[in-house]
């Protein structure tokens, strides 16, 4: 196979530059410090060997690596693209399962409270970002008018919110809300305090995304409602959001994904989120990896499914390009 993969390139040069391309990751898998103990596994002749000459199992471990990888790459490079990202997708799932498989877990651990996790954490997860988003949104379309209104006090007041919402950490904002707010008589619990603060947050960096997509529309499209008798709101609401929406979704999705991420951190005021449960069933018996580990995998689930849901947003707004 590594033999088929340099005789492809009949120029000197590109051989010699295929050489030097596999000399440069085994020198980095090199670096990196791969263990070579699953050669001795694989080939037990080989154990006493590799002990008695570390640097050199090393060696001989990332030079394995790197052709074994070559090789990897000329096989996917025969598959049709839709099979080469279903190949690379299997692949690196294997090795990402097999690098968690090394942590030595206790898989029973992570049977016996993965099913409390879904059901307490993600709900509430999924409940303070789902409303979060939505006020966010709201927050996000008045401010982006507001900042393309010619009435400086308007303007003056949201650029000051996008300016201290964006400036601020939201860890601090969660903080200053939670505890603050009481302070001045306005006594609030943790999840409402989480959901201000997450849609204060990015209601402001939406703010941005939202005056960009409207400012993508071309004026002639507000020219032409205007002549044809729509009203500034009916302009807005008919004619120009429905094609920013392709210039909005992108952005907004990727802020969503974002968010679900970042309401962990209202775990800091005892909110029963997912990662606040995930650390508190994992020092019941001192298996924080496993809990860890467990509520990763369900963020990335929770992602990819918010990712399918975004493209189809995509293409139903895809539709309005005109220009």
């Amino acid at each position: 196979m590594i033999g088929r993969l340099i005789l492809n390139y009949p120029d000197a040069a590109q051989r010699a530059g295929i050489f030097l391309l596999l000399a440069f990751v085994t020198l980095v898998i090199y670096q990196l410090g791969v263990s070579p103990a699953w050669i001795g596994h694989l080939v037990p002749a080989t154990t006493a060997w590799l002990t008695e000459n570390p640097a050199l199992g090393r060696l001989a471990g990332a030079v394995l690596i790197a052709l074994i990888a070559a090789a990897n790459w000329k096989a996917l490079r025969q598959l049709s693209r839709r099979q080469q990202i279903i190949g690379v997708w299997l692949e690196l799932f294997v090795l990402l399962m097999l690098f968690f498989y090394s942590f030595d877990l206790s898989f029973a651990f992570i049977a016996k409270k993965v099913g409390f996790l879904v059901s307490q954490g993600v709900v509430t997860t999924l409940y303070i970002s789902a409303i979060s988003i939505v006020i966010a949104t709201v927050i996000a379309l008045a401010g982006a008018i507001a900042k393309l209104s010619k009435n400086g006090v308007v303007y003056g007041l949201a650029t000051f919110y996008t300016s201290l919402f964006r400036g601020l950490p939201l860890l601090m904002q969660i903080y200053i809300i939670y505890l603050g707010l009481p302070q001045v008589g306005y006594v609030i619990g943790a999840v409402p305090a989480g959901i201000l603060a997450l849609s204060l947050c990015y209601g402001a960096y939406m703010t941005e995304i939202f005056r960009a997509g409207i400012e993508s529309i071309n004026r002639g499209q507000t020219e032409g409602a205007t002549a044809l008798g729509l009203s500034p709101t009916q302009t807005m609401a008919l004619v120009i959001l429905p094609q920013a929406m392709r210039v909005i979704i992108p952005p907004t999705g990727n802020q969503f994904i974002a968010m679900l991420k970042d309401s962990s951190l209202v775990s800091v005021v005892g909110v029963w989120e997912l990662m606040y449960l995930a650390r508190t069933q994992g020092q019941t018996e001192f298996r924080h990896i496993e809990m860890l580990i467990t509520a990763s995998m369900i963020y990335w689930m929770l992602s990819i499914v918010l990712e399918y849901v975004q493209s189809l947003i995509e293409a139903r707004f895809g539709r309005f390009n005109v220009r």
